[in-house]
């Protein structure tokens, strides 16, 4: 019988998802070259790139890493459950899940890391910015609204930073651009859900956490950049189905009955109703329509 290897106090490891990631590698690799807390282990999952990511990764001997290459893209969701898997094998104290269109200053994993204890909480997330827009924020922590809509909202989304997001606070939400959890957090709650494939999949398990009992807090002192949709939008009609899928299936999955089915509803006749106003094309519409279908039926496989 194999022995289990102790989790090892400060090791953290990091966990990013690429694909067709080149653009952005560099300026993310460098920042987290520079990382204060030097006890870091980077785990690249790799969804079939066709680009020079895999050459760009192998060739940063300035931070451990180990490298999982996917023969086929599986999704950002299972990408970071691959990644997940192998910090918790490795016996990694922490797991922080972070985007690689991302910029961040040398403190920022420390400042993560820190706060877990200074605040006795289970997850810790940062002060998130446009990356265009160095002043402007994209999110200071979240919550979720569960009535009369259901979904999660930023704080803070596109506003001027003029000081008011300056305290830590517990919050319920955060996108996992930037997301540190303690080993424990996964042991309790288990992995992402694979079938979002990309978005609503950190909705999905911050809620789950939140109906857990799994703490949150939001840090303003660790701060990130952000590229916002840098790499997706080369990919909008693909992205744009997703968004209406994911959506359904996520309302489907955790709200009652007749609040998703409300829900539904109230999107269609949006839907339709920007087509009417000549807001968006008949295509578009039955896009939507047959997207939210799909999303329904995902909770019934």
């Amino acid at each position: 019988m194999t022995e289990m290897k102790p989790i090892e106090k400060g090791r953290i490891g990091v966990v990013t998802v690429t694909y067709n990631s080149e653009p952005v590698l560099d300026e993310f690799f460098n920042s987290l070259a520079k990382q204060t807390h030097k006890n870091i282990i980077l785990y690249i999952v790799d969804n079939a790139s066709k680009d020079k990511t895999l050459e760009i990764a192998r060739q940063r001997a300035d931070i451990e890493s180990v490298i999982i290459c996917n023969a086929d893209n599986v999704g950002v969701a299972e990408g970071n459950n691959q990644g997940i898997r192998a910090a918790l094998a490795d016996q990694c104290e922490c797991v922080l899940l972070l985007n690689n269109d991302t910029v961040f200053p040398d403190d920022m994993v420390s400042r993560l890391y820190e706060g877990l204890d200074r605040h006795q909480c289970d997850m810790t997330t940062g002060k998130m910015y446009y990356h265009d827009r160095p002043d402007v924020y994209w999110c200071a922590g979240g919550d979720f609204l569960l009535w009369p809509v259901f979904k999660s909202k930023h704080k803070g989304f596109r506003q001027l930073d003029t000081g008011q997001y300056e305290q830590p606070c517990r919050v319920t939400y955060t996108p996992t651009c930037c997301l540190l959890a303690r080993s424990a957090v996964f042991d309790r709650i288990g992995m992402m859900d694979a079938k979002y494939f990309a978005y609503y999949d950190d909705a999905d398990y911050l809620l789950r956490c939140y109906r857990q009992g799994i703490v949150l807090w939001y840090l303003p002192e660790a701060k990130l950049w952000h590229k916002v949709a840098s790499l997706s939008s080369r990919t909008p009609d693909f992205v744009a189905r997703l968004f209406v899928r994911n959506r359904v299936y996520f309302v489907r999955k955790h709200a009652p009955g007749w609040q998703a089915r409300t829900c539904y509803w109230i999107d269609q006749c949006q839907y339709a109703l920007s087509v009417v106003l000549c807001k968006s094309s008949l295509k578009r519409w039955r896009m939507r329509r047959a997207a939210a279908q799909e999303g329904w039926t995902m909770c019934d496989k």
